[in-house]
């Protein structure tokens, strides 16, 4: 089975970098499970339309901008993103060899016939690639992957992408390359065909985040090692692993707020700028452990030898919220 999850990607100024942190998910079987059990198959496009149309029920008015990987490239889930009333704008990789198309051609006065879907069809982006005449400009992206900046040579256009019996779905796209030689060409699909190029690459390059998000709940949450066999099961562990990274976050960041503190743990052999989520989760554990009301503090807080001297236990508590 796989999850779809949506997380948001949201500046975290004491981390001074983008995490990831999630708050919506759907188990979504595979298509030989649902057939086992005689279940008409969803797929992965279907269970996210699904939540993104929840989102935009919860959020009317607000702007939404969705970043997935090149599996979420449907034109069927583009269309539908860029039809609702409150357009949702779509961001996700675009194969080389798609079929991209001028727009349709304006109708005359009288002209009989259905309008027409498209205009007359344009190059691949993998013959632009390799155009020798082709026109590239460099641009300077914050927050690349690994968060450096990185500059890249960029060309950007508007186009409809169609497929026979699919809806087209007008775009700008964006061909992506290194002038370096380190990352193969790619290209971007935007369904907002104002949005800038720059930005177009800044939201994507976020979408990174989310795999660093997956890592953490793994390492420190335990996400995938429950030994749980029933389905049941599964839907109640799993998003609330996924929902307590959020948690976490959101408690430290307001802790972070109230009284603003050093939280990063460095090493002789590591050096580390910037808190991480292990230090936001040893924080909070620090916090709950330390709560007067909790049966785990019994000794009234002095600064008095109690049972072992107040700066010992602390560096025990600090061990501790690490080790757990």
């Amino acid at each position: 089975m796989r999850w779809v999850c949506v997380t948001l990607l949201a500046e975290i100024p004491w981390a001074s970098r983008v995490w990831a942190l999630s708050f919506l998910s759907a188990l979504a079987p595979s298509e030989r499970y649902d057939a086992e059990h005689g279940k008409l198959h969803k797929s992965i496009t279907e269970w996210a339309w699904q939540l993104l149309l929840l989102i935009r029920r919860w959020h009317p008015g607000r702007e939404i901008v969705a970043v997935a990987d090149g599996g979420y490239a449907s034109l069927k889930l583009l269309d539908r993103c860029r039809r609702l009333r409150e357009p949702i704008t779509f961001i996700t990789r675009l194969r080389l060899d798609a079929a991209l198309y001028e727009p349709a051609p304006p109708r005359y006065p009288g002209q009989m016939g259905r309008p027409r879907l498209k205009g007359e069809r344009l190059p691949n982006l993998s013959t632009l690639a390799e155009d020798p005449d082709a026109v590239w400009s460099p641009i300077t992206v914050a927050g690349w992957y690994g968060g450096e900046e990185r500059t890249v040579e960029i060309i950007s256009k508007s186009a409809v992408w169609y497929s026979t019996g699919l809806p087209a779905v007008p775009l700008r796209w964006v061909l992506i390359r290194d002038p370096e030689k380190q990352f193969e060409t790619q290209a971007l699909l935007c369904t907002d065909l104002s949005a800038e190029p720059e930005r177009i690459i800044s939201w994507f390059v976020r979408r990174w985040r989310m795999e660093a998000t997956f890592q953490e709940v793994r390492q420190r949450l335990g996400f995938e090692t429950q030994r749980h066999w029933s389905k049941m099961a599964i839907l109640r562990t799993a998003p609330a692993m996924l929902g307590l990274f959020s948690v976490v976050v959101l408690f430290a960041h307001r802790m972070m707020a109230d009284q603003p503190t050093e939280i990063v743990r460095r090493a002789a052999w590591y050096e580390k700028t910037h808190p991480t989520f292990s230090d936001a989760v040893a924080l909070v554990r620090k916090e709950l452990w330390m709560w007067e009301e909790e049966t785990f503090y019994g000794s009234p807080r002095e600064d008095d030898m109690i049972k072992v001297p107040r700066g010992f236990v602390e560096r025990l508590t600090d061990a501790v919220c690490y080790a757990a």
